[in-house]
């Protein structure tokens, strides 16, 4: 066998492939996240497991066929609950972020590009909130708020906003350096043009890599407020509020605390898998295989 010979064999087995293999955790993620909503939209239009407030059944009944996750401590199922309560945790996460997002974008547009002490003030505002940890911050909101949605709301935001901000405002610096940017500014477009045109195109991978990683803290955070008492209050349901009852009688009912601690940790597991994998394929300098 010649030399061209073994130099065209080498090229063809080391070429890379034309499509990049399929990421199953990936469409895994997706799956799972898409019928946790799915299930949780289709239960607030239509009541597919019942009244979530009703007593239907005796008091801490195991799992059967008529009540698939038994019962709670007052004889309501637990199945209509844990619905109830996905779908108040999700809005609520994803309503926050909503809002995390906006703040996190207008700041870090302003101070990425404007720069100077605009930039020095909103970085060292995020410095102080980012310095407390998430769960102190969040019982220090609810203490001045009240404990109730308002307040599970406010905390998810002020503990998401620090990062994302702080992630914004670095592409945006990044992105205000390129040359586009300074013709427009030589050619004297106005300041929010090039914000809204120039700045934020470019920076919105950035702001849904980080949208992801905020929505699965703002679901932890929900979670470990309504847990201490401090989030949701009944009658309404939420997991970290159903965590919170079902260990109560973890040792006698341990199916309270398996169905909405398993809802819990599939969830953020996704949103978490579904951000590495938008930032390995919006940022290629950093790609990391899930698999």
């Amino acid at each position: 066998m010649t030399s061209t010979t073994l130099t065209t064999l080498f090229r063809r087995g080391s070429a890379p492939s034309a499509a990049p293999p399929r990421d199953g955790l990936f469409v895994a993620a997706v799956a799972t996240l898409g019928v946790i909503v799915l299930v949780a939209i289709i239960a607030r239009i239509i009541p597919i497991a019942g009244d979530p407030t009703a007593i239907v059944g005796p008091r801490l009944s195991a799992p059967s066929f008529q009540f698939p996750l038994g019962t709670d401590g007052l004889g309501r199922s637990l199945l209509a609950r844990l619905l109830e309560g996905v779908g108040t945790t999700l809005v609520l996460s994803a309503f926050a972020v909503l809002c995390t997002s906006v703040i996190s974008v207008a700041l870090g547009l302003l101070a990425g590009t404007v720069g100077g002490w605009l930039r020095e003030l909103v970085m060292r505002v995020v410095d102080v909130l980012y310095s407390f940890p998430s769960i102190v911050l969040a019982i220090l909101v609810a203490a001045v708020v009240g404990p109730g949605q308002s307040a599970a709301l406010a905390s998810i935001v002020l503990v998401t906003v620090p990062l994302m901000t702080r992630m914004v405002t670095s592409a945006a610096m990044s992105v205000a350096e390129r040359d586009f940017v300074t013709t427009a500014r030589i050619s004297g477009v106005s300041l929010p043009v090039i914000l809204v045109r120039h700045i934020l195109p470019n920076v919105s991978g950035t702001v849904a890599v980080q949208g992801t990683y905020a929505l699965s803290v703002g679901i932890l955070v929900e979670g470990g407020l309504s847990f201490l008492g401090y989030g949701v209050q009944l009658p309404q349901s939420s997991l970290g509020l159903l965590i919170q009852e079902g260990g109560v009688y973890m040792v006698h009912a341990p199916w309270l605390l398996f169905g909405p601690a398993l809802v819990l940790v599939l969830a953020i597991l996704a949103i978490n898998l579904i951000g590495d994998t938008l930032r390995d394929r919006l940022d290629p300098r950093e790609t990391r295989s899930l698999t």
